[in-house]
């Protein structure tokens, strides 16, 4: 899927001996577009500020900072909740990284490590990072939990400690010491 805010770059075009620097903020336009794509009720503002360094060897590194406002609704009282994300974006492009196969994988320690491809859209790079620093869970200032306890008429609401796996062994255990 084509980012809302495109900006294709060719690593192969790229100055291969000093540091690129690449600044994106989406217009109103673009920024309901995210909210859309996104799940949120608004974006007030986005900006991906990042630089682009060659090297170790074939490697490219992408450091920065993103900013953003989201405005979406309290998961338990649906009031609007804003949010203001400031946070590092960090990714390392290799050419030399291969996606291992098969059923069982070990997972790279380094998370931030990806294939080297021929042209990086850094508005997909925007948008992942968005997608993965938005709240799953906003709470408006002074939301209460919610009790959702059900039970049948007449019979006693189950307790955190009734439902513990090992909740009637304990109490087996303890007529059992007590001679019951």
């Amino acid at each position: 899927m084509k980012p809302v805010l495109s900006h294709p770059v060719r690593f192969a075009d790229m100055p291969q001996r000093k540091v690129s620097r690449v600044r994106l903020v989406p217009d109103v336009g673009q920024l309901e577009a995210l909210a859309d794509r996104l799940d949120v009720d608004a974006f007030r503002k986005v900006l991906l500020d990042v630089e682009l360094s060659p090297g170790p060897g074939r490697d490219w590194t992408l450091t920065g900072k993103l900013g953003a406002t989201v405005v979406q609704p309290c998961r338990v009282t649906t009031e609007p909740v804003v949010t203001r994300i400031d946070e590092p974006v960090v990714r390392r492009y290799t050419p030399d990284l291969t996606t291992p196969e098969g059923e069982e994988v070990e997972m790279p320690e380094d998370d931030s490590l990806e294939p080297l491809p021929k042209v990086l859209d850094l508005g997909d790079v925007l948008e992942e990072a968005l997608a993965l620093m938005i709240p799953e869970f906003p709470r408006a200032e002074g939301a209460e939990d919610i009790d959702l306890t059900v039970q049948p008429p007449g019979a006693e609401p189950l307790s955190d400690e009734a439902v513990k796996p090992f909740a009637g062994l304990a109490a087996l255990k303890a007529r059992m010491e007590g001679g019951e």
